[in-house]
């Protein structure tokens, strides 16, 4: 019987957590301002359990599917690829949200990083 209760009271706890987590599911925006100009880019998340999925669209209107997703409570975590003129660039973001915000930093390849803040689209 012990057992039953200390088990019931670790299922609600956890429970309580995930209720906490941070929603990033959606379509948000942000304007890049980056070493060639400012870049509006939007992105689509889709978040199962810890695992993010979705899109990065720039203004050109280049969709690159995210890799590497995770969301770890209020943090997020991915990767974009790109294969082009200059090769291939690893495109690396890590986030944190705060509202309607993610305050992102964003590590391009060799080249340098850039901070922003997307907003969540309404």
């Amino acid at each position: 019987m012990f057992k039953k209760i200390i088990l019931t009271g670790f299922l609600l706890a956890l429970c309580s957590v995930a209720a906490l987590a941070a929603d990033f599911n959606g379509k948000w925006t942000a304007a890049i301002n980056t070493p060639m100009g400012v870049r509006n880019y939007s992105y689509e998340f889709h978040v199962d359990g810890t695992k993010l999925t979705g899109k990065a669209v720039d203004e050109n209107e280049t969709a690159v599917d995210i890799k590497e997703g995770k969301i770890d409570g209020d943090n997020i975590f991915f990767v974009e690829e790109h294969n082009g003129e200059m090769g291939n660039i690893r495109i690396e973001y890590s986030g944190k949200i705060d509202g309607d915000q993610i305050k992102f930093t964003r590590k391009v390849g060799d080249f340098g990083t850039d901070e922003f803040v997307a907003k969540r689209s309404k």
